[in-house]
């Protein structure tokens, strides 16, 4: 089969490799009919994230037709639309029973390793990296799907492909984000990226009922869509975000404030973001996490901070002293997907919402390896790229 692999830093290339075989009796075998490229691939392309392997196969966003199921998998049948959840989840462990599906104890199969990184392994997932398992992911034209009694999300007959793709993902990502932040009718949500996961998550701000919900980018057309969607937007490299959200906050700064940026802040004009670079560029810091910074200075005291934003490692200069002082709330981690999906898909369903609106680049799985350069560069208005085997 094709499948789009990582051989290194900024190298993603169309490769041919073995079809995948049911492994265990509760597996199942997926016919990709539509994957996506999701802006954490991006810190994979850019050689951020460790733990990856020259030939992993890419991709945690993909749906598409079961052709063989497992033995004991009394869930699915051949002939099944399924959308994946990129978080892989065995349903039985004390985690998976409490809802905490992205910290499933048992999906991890490197947990040993991500034990003595993270202190206690988290969840399996597709396509990203092996502390996370060394899954192979979606982009690719068949996928073997472990747990698949668990957590595919069936299609309803009449939803296409683009209407439900992102539940596997940014979707529940954006919502999850806005849930954490409990949102009162009263409350402005700063959003600071207007990636795919910041689209998501304005709309998720504005269906949970924020008064005001303001969205930070640089990309003209990122920050037309965020408008679409209710927001107001914030362009950082024409006007000061601090100030601008004192103005729109009369001076009291946000309620709640969400980093859909994630390891890879773009900020260039500050002494922090340059600092970040420097060190980043010598190996003496992982990450640039100058929106965690700005979030934890400008949010109201007593706020709170939601993190769906992807980090790999050691962070440098955090004030936490502001977060202690300020009485702010931290809330992050990758996405409990199953928690979600049944209302989200209801929504879709009845209309109240198409997440295909974030769709900006269509193409064939061959075509990956340029769109992954696009989607970088954000050339062409890019915001997210669907591709099809």
């Amino acid at each position: 089969m094709k499948a789009l692999r990582w051989h290194g830093k900024q190298d993603i290339r169309c490769d041919e490799v073995p079809d995948p075989a049911i492994e265990h009796p509760r597996d199942a075998i997926v016919k990709v009919t539509s994957c996506a490229i999701c802006g954490s691939d991006l810190h994979l392309y850019d050689g951020f994230m460790p733990g990856m392997e020259s030939g992993d196969i890419m991709g945690h966003e993909f749906m598409g037709e079961v052709v063989e199921v497992g033995a004991e998998n009394k869930k699915l049948k051949v002939g099944d639309r399924v959308v994946v959840p990129f978080t892989i989840c065995c349903g039985e462990c004390d985690q998976c029973r409490r809802g905490y599906f992205s910290v499933c104890e048992r999906s991890n199969r490197n947990k040993s390793v991500a034990d003595k990184v993270f202190g206690h392994s988290p969840a399996g997932l597709f396509g990203y990296t092996h502390l996370t398992g060394g899954y192979p992911g979606g982009q690719a034209e068949f996928v073997r799907v472990p747990f698949a009694d668990v957590a595919p999300v069936k299609v309803p007959d009449g939803l296409t492909d683009e209407q439900v793709l992102f539940l596997g993902d940014i979707f529940p990502t954006g919502w999850q984000a806005a849930v954490q932040c409990d949102i009162q009718p009263t409350d402005t949500v700063a959003i600071w990226g207007a990636g795919p996961v910041g689209q998501f998550c304005v709309r998720s701000a504005v269906l949970l009922g924020a008064r005001q919900v303001i969205c930070i980018d640089r990309v003209s057309e990122r920050l037309e869509m965020a408008r679409a969607g209710g927001a107001v937007t914030i362009d950082f490299e024409n006007e000061s975000v601090v100030e601008r959200l004192n103005e729109l906050t009369h001076g009291k700064g946000p309620e709640k404030c969400i980093d859909a940026v994630g390891l890879e802040a773009h900020a260039t004009g500050s002494l922090d973001s340059l600092y970040d670079r420097a060190k980043q560029a010598v190996m003496l810091e992982t990450d640039r996490p100058h929106v965690l910074r700005e979030m934890m200075y400008v949010c109201r005291p007593a706020g709170i901070l939601s993190v769906p934003g992807v980090y790999g490692g050691v962070l440098d200069k955090i004030p936490f002293g502001m977060v202690m002082n300020k009485g702010l709330t931290i809330r992050t981690g990758q996405t409990h997907v199953n928690r979600w999906t049944d209302d989200l898909l209801r929504r879709i369903a009845e209309g109240e919402i198409d997440p295909s609106f974030v769709i900006t680049h269509r193409a064939k799985l061959e075509d990956g390896p340029a769109l992954y350069k696009t989607f970088r560069d954000k050339q062409d208005g890019c915001i997210k790229v669907v591709l099809q085997p």
